[in-house]
């Protein structure tokens, strides 16, 4: 950590920075700060990122005959999720198994009774568990094991 000298200079733990700055790299983390009493220490990187490339129109060549008029293109809707899917109650990082090695909590096709564990929604390292709102089928999962989640975003589809 910091302490000051009798001089009032600051001395630094060189060897303490050095390990938080190799937390930030190992957890893609943008800053981290570590307080122990009236020491503290706050390592932070500045993160920039690439300016998008900018792409200009091109004038268009001037037509000397009217192009024959274009079908329509055919609009298709998105796939809207259905009315009943069990939806994400905040922002994390969804889990459909309670560690690497164990198997999914659900499966498509499986009876599920109201209350059983869907997945779990990882949250400020908060584990949270997602249960089924009703006894049903899970008739579609629709997040990957490790995918990051938004809130009210469709989970898994019970009927």
């Amino acid at each position: 950590m910091a302490e000051e000298t009798k001089s009032g200079a600051m001395m630094v733990d060189i060897e303490l920075v050095r390990q938080l700055a190799a937390v930030l790299d190992d957890t893609q983390l943008t800053e981290i700060e570590v307080e122990d009493g009236e020491r503290r220490v706050r390592v932070a990187r500045k993160v920039t990122a690439a300016p998008a490339p900018v792409q200009y129109a091109a004038q268009p060549a001037p037509m000397l005959a009217a192009a024959p008029a274009a079908a329509p293109a055919e609009i298709v809707a998105a796939p809207q999720p259905a009315a009943n899917a069990v939806k994400s109650p905040m922002v994390g990082t969804a889990y459909l198994k309670p560690n690497p090695e164990a198997k999914h909590f659900v499966t498509v096709g499986q009876q599920v009774a109201a209350g059983d564990t869907l997945l779990i929604i990882e949250a400020m390292k908060v584990m949270n568990p997602i249960h089924a709102p009703t006894a049903g089928t899970v008739k579609a999962i629709l997040v990957e094991n490790g995918q990051p989640v938004e809130f009210d975003q469709p989970l898994v589809v019970v009927e």
